[in-house]
């Protein structure tokens, strides 16, 4: 693991969505060098990945609440 992948870890999901969004802009305009380029799209790409894994463990928490045919309230998994 490399030393800016571990500090992409630590980030929440709003400050790494808000720095990915920032590359981004950074790669439309075409002002960077290359190396700077290459350099801020692998950045991204860890970005990118840390974001869907965050999302996906906030996904696998949220339960939804059903009734049962008696009116009790239950909940169970999102995608059962």
């Amino acid at each position: 693991m490399t030393k800016s992948t571990s500090a992409v870890e630590k980030l929440s999901f709003e400050a790494a969505l808000e720095e990915l969004e920032q590359i981004i802009r950074n790669l439309e305009t075409g002002k960077t060098s290359l190396e700077e380029s290459i350099s801020s799209y692998e950045r991204g790409i860890a970005l990118k990945t840390h974001c869907e894994t965050k999302l996906r463990e906030a996904r696998m928490k949220i339960d939804k609440i059903v009734v049962g045919p008696n009116g009790t309230l239950s909940t169970e998994p999102l995608d059962a």
